[in-house]
């Protein structure tokens, strides 16, 4: 095995010590999130950060560079409150991860790749066509990361719109159907493949498989 103290992760050059530091957690979840600036300006970028935070209340949350310069998902949130979530596909790769180039608020990245908006009646902000899992969240609060000056956004969970064949009996959603991707670093793009699903664990009880 290959050894890397601190102080030798913090002596690698820059690019080494990201990709380093970014892969070295595991797969992390890829997703779009959308949003419109108060002039009617639609923005979406890529975040690998989203997690779930609870089912009740529905809540999720995700990362937020620090604001030391403009970032545009963030005063979009702030200005108008939601936002939504799109999960990628195999498809949707290239134009996904072209997404995260710093473009002024004023331009779409909409008009700069070939994701699509989708409407849904009742919902100004846009979702991403063909994106199997849509999600309308609300923003709630936030929470400075003082160690590294980045922000913790938290929200609700306001309506899901999935791709029906994801979904299964118990409402699990069985995302390999649909060639959803998980994010490897910074920028490498995987399609993870259902291997098992089991029951719930129960101590002194074997582990059972539910396929």
């Amino acid at each position: 095995m290959k050894k890397f103290t601190k102080e030798v992760i913090q002596e690698l050059p820059k690019i080494p010590r990201l990709n380093l530091i970014n892969s070295c957690t595991g797969y992390k979840s890829a997703n779009l999130i959308a949003t419109k600036t108060a002039d009617g300006v639609s923005n979406v970028a890529i975040f690998s950060s989203i997690t779930h935070l609870g089912s009740d209340p529905a809540l999720l949350g995700f990362i937020l560079r620090p604001t030391t310069v403009p970032r545009n998902t963030y005063k979009n949130i702030k200005d108008l409150g939601y936002f939504t979530v799109n999960h990628i596909t195999e498809t949707m790769i290239a134009d996904a991860h072209h997404s995260s180039a710093n473009y002024d608020e004023n331009i779409s990245e909409f008009d700069q790749t070939n994701l699509e908006e989708e409407y849904y009646e009742g919902i100004s902000i846009p979702f991403i066509k063909n994106s199997p899992v849509q999600i309308l969240c609300k923003y709630l609060n936030e929470y400075e990361i003082k160690e590294n000056g980045t922000i913790h956004i938290i929200a609700s969970i306001e309506k899901i719109f999935v791709e029906e064949r994801l979904l299964q009996k118990d409402y699990w959603l069985r995302l390999d159907v649909e060639n959803v991707v998980s994010i490897n670093g910074l920028d490498g793009y995987c399609v993870p493949k259902l291997v098992d699903r089991f029951e719930y664990a129960r101590p002194n009880m074997p582990t059972k498989s539910m396929l």
